[in-house]
């Protein structure tokens, strides 16, 4: 900035400068790669998205050109203009303002707890009752194999970064190698038995599996900016941001597109279940190894257990930051804007995330009175639903801070101008848009367009939805009753949050934006 330029100020709070001295820098070019991959690539979907056929190769390729590309763009220019600790927050309080943004951030915090204690210990579960050692549903045995998935995840955030970070390092490297040896091993098996094939018809798009497909693929695609959550703690976010950004993207598509279609070679659709997908394709495709495939399968299933809970660390590692940077500003109670001196890590929000996750898990448990795969399905599906909302607030931001804030340098910039910025943050708000929707009231557009072709327009194709409570194995009133209700409380909490946080805000300071301060929230 040059010193014609006016001086961009944030206004802060004294809790924050002091909160920041805690911060320790540790996280290098090759610690953000690894930390952003572990956060992108998941394996907790793969038999869930791989259970629509074929035709999930077009959507999977259609959303990473779509909606990866111009999410990659947006997140590289704000993570390289705007570096402060908690980068979504801040992001979001510097377009909207301090309570928009706490929403914004208990949105996407939330969504972890409610993942991790959801979907992720229910996959974990049954991966190792399957493979390893069988724990009956609803046992004492469950519940402690959960409870240690969790607290596991939360022991993780709760170290200091500088150590840390290797157990998503780790897990990012164990969950390529076991892509990788599986997609070997389905090349192997092909040349032995050969696969299912595929004719051309199979791959053509519809607007049902479009439909029931976007809110997955769209929560396997989201991540890039996880890592800003510690942009503090990086050595230089400015240099290395863009450099992760693009080669987790591209790591990301072909992660996820490999195993895919490894799953659909061997396994025929009906055979795919969400919760046993990925691990029901490796023991088939085993079968090559002879002797050794019960062995090889349980190691596999070791590693894909530890992929799911370094997944479940990577996010509380990030978002826990997050929610933490919005206390210690002022948008959410100040007891949890506290860092421990030590560490270096936000203790109290740690701990937040594992009572919240815990209690999450035994409501999931109680809650459907089907299998396994039904909870999980339902908890899946909260989860996307919170987290999607959280991005309505996030993805505008880059446009709205482009216009607001023309004289913070941007060592990256989306490309292609006023065009290309409003492309990039127009079509990742759309997908968002699209995707809460559809995971929140899921069935609504298919009755909505079958209407439309009915009485109106007869060239907007019928979509059948099909019986919902044969689909999610409870009723929609019920499913709505738990998915609202649970949104409902999520933004009370953060208004409540943001009230106790009062006198937290009323202890302002300004900074300079470019020197490691924040900015003056709008409306403030």
């Amino acid at each position: 900035m040059s010193s014609s330029e006016p001086l961009e100020v944030e206004r802060t709070t004294a809790m924050a400068v002091a909160e920041k001295a805690k911060l320790h820098k540790s996280l290098r070019r090759f610690d953000m790669l690894f930390f952003t991959v572990c956060a992108l690539v998941g394996l907790d979907t793969l038999g869930q998205v791989s259970s629509y056929g074929a035709e999930t190769f077009t959507w999977l390729i259609f959303i990473a050109v779509f909606f990866l590309l111009p999410y990659a763009l947006a997140m590289a220019e704000l993570g390289t203009a705007f570096t402060q600790e908690g980068g979504p927050y801040e992001w979001m309080k510097m377009s909207w303002g301090r309570l928009t943004a706490g929403i914004g951030a208990v949105l996407y915090w939330v969504t972890n707890p409610f993942w991790v204690g959801g979907s992720l210990a229910f996959i974990a579960t049954e991966a190792w009752s399957s493979n390893i050692s069988q724990i009956g549903t609803g046992t004492v045995g469950d519940y402690v194999f959960k409870l240690i998935f969790i607290w596991f995840s939360i022991t993780v955030a709760i170290v200091s970064l500088r150590r840390g970070k290797w157990i998503p390092n780790v897990g990012a490297i164990i969950r390529i190698a076991v892509l990788a040896f599986f997609s070997i091993t389905v090349l192997i098996y092909a040349i032995e038995h050969g696969v299912h094939g595929y004719g051309a018809g199979d791959f053509k798009p519809t607007t049902a599996i479009f439909l029931g497909l976007v809110p997955l693929l769209l929560f396997n695609y989201v991540g890039f900016e996880l890592q800003n959550g510690a942009a503090e703690e990086m050595e230089n976010p400015q240099r290395d941001v863009p450099v992760t950004v693009i080669q987790s993207g591209i790591i990301t598509v072909l992660a996820y597109g490999i195993p895919i279609f490894g799953i659909l070679a061997v396994l025929p659709t009906s055979q795919i279940s969400g919760i046993g997908g990925f691990l029901d394709a490796v023991h088939t495709t085993f079968s090559v190894y002879g002797g050794a495939q019960n062995f090889l399968t349980d190691v596999m299933a070791l590693g894909f257990i530890f992929a799911l809970v370094t997944s479940g660390a990577v996010w509380m590692i990030g978002s826990d930051r997050i929610q933490a940077v919005a206390a210690y500003d002022g948008a959410f109670a100040g007891f949890f804007g506290v860092f421990n001196s030590k560490l270096g890590t936000p203790v109290r929000v740690n701990v937040l995330s594992g009572v919240v996750s815990t209690i999450f898990m035994v409501a999931a448990e109680q809650f459907s009175t089907g299998s396994n795969a039904a909870t999980f399905t339902v908890v899946l599906y909260l989860a996307t639903s919170t987290t999607l909302i959280s991005y309505l607030l996030i993805f505008p931001t880059v446009i709205k801070l482009r216009s607001s804030h023309p004289h913070v340098h941007r060592p990256y910039v989306v490309p292609g101008g006023k065009t290309g910025l409003w492309l990039s943050g127009g079509l990742t708000f759309f997908w968002m848009l699209l995707g809460s929707w559809v995971a929140v009231f899921p069935s609504t557009i298919e009755t909505a367009l079958t209407w439309i072709h009915n009485n109106i327009w007869s060239a907007i194709p019928a979509v059948q939805y099909g019986d919902f409570k044969e689909i999610w194995g409870l009723s929609q009133a019920r499913f709505e009753v738990f998915t609202l209700g649970t949104l409902g409380l999520v933004v009370a909490f953060a208004i409540v949050g943001y009230v106790i946080g009062s006198p937290v805000r009323r202890r302002q300071v300004e900074l300079p934006l470019e020197t490691g301060g924040l900015e003056p929230a709008a409306g403030d």
